[in-house]
C-alpha cells in the first residue's frame, strides 16, 4: 500500500501534525506540502491536513481533496483555534469531507493550534469578530505532546 500524506501549515501546527501522521505509518510512503502534492491517484492512503479558514479548510487543500477519487481511504486531520467539539469545528470537518465525495473516509483528528498573534490582532479589529475568537486564548501551546501522541494511536489503528 502506497500512502501520502499531505498539509497545509500557516504557523507550523499542522505540519507537526502531519509529521506524526508520516511517522506512525509504514510501508511505501510520502510526505508533501499541498504546495508541492502528487497526484493522489498514485496512493492508496491519503491522509490531508489543514487549518481552517472562515470555518473551512484552507483554499489550497480545498482544491486538493477536490481532486481526490474513488477508491482512496482519506483521513482528515486539521488544527484550528476553536473549542473542540464546537460546530465551527464540526461543520468544517464534515465540509471537508463533502470536497471528496468518492473516497473511502478513514477517521479524522483535530486539536487546537496556537493562533498567530498578527492573525489574532487582525480579526479582533474586525466589527464582527469569528465565532472562534473566544476559545484562541486555550489553543496556546498545541497542538502538544498529548494532541500528537493521540493523533499517533488514531494512525496506529488504521
Amino acid at each position: 500500500m502506497k500512502s501520502l500524506v499531505i498539509y497545509s501549515s500557516r504557523t507550523g501546527n499542522t505540519k507537526k501534525l502531519a509529521e506524526a501522521v508520516f511517522e506512525s505509518m509504514s510501508g511505501d510512503k510520502a510526505i508533501y506540502p499541498v504546495t508541492e502534492a502528487p497526484d493522489p491517484e498514485d496512493y492508496d492512503f491519503i491522509a490531508v491536513g489543514f487549518w481552517l479558514m472562515a470555518g473551512k479548510p484552507d483554499p489550497k487543500t480545498m482544491e486538493y481533496l477536490s481532486g481526490i477519487g474513488s477508491g482512496k481511504r482519506l483521513f482528515l486531520f486539521a488544527t484550528h483555534g476553536a473549542a473542540i467539539g464546537s460546530a465551527h469545528v464540526l461543520n468544517a470537518m464534515n465540509y471537508a469531507k463533502t470536497l471528496a465525495p468518492n473516497a473511502e473516509y478513514a477517521g479524522e483528528f483535530n486539536c487546537r493550534g496556537e493562533v498567530d498573534p498578527k492573525v489574532l490582532e487582525k480579526v479582533m479589529a474586525k466589527p464582527q469578530p469569528p465565532v472562534w475568537l473566544h476559545d484562541a486564548s486555550n489553543a496556546v501551546g498545541h497542538p502538544d505532546a498529548a494532541d500528537i501522541e493521540k493523533l499517533k494511536r488514531i494512525i496506529g489503528t488504521l
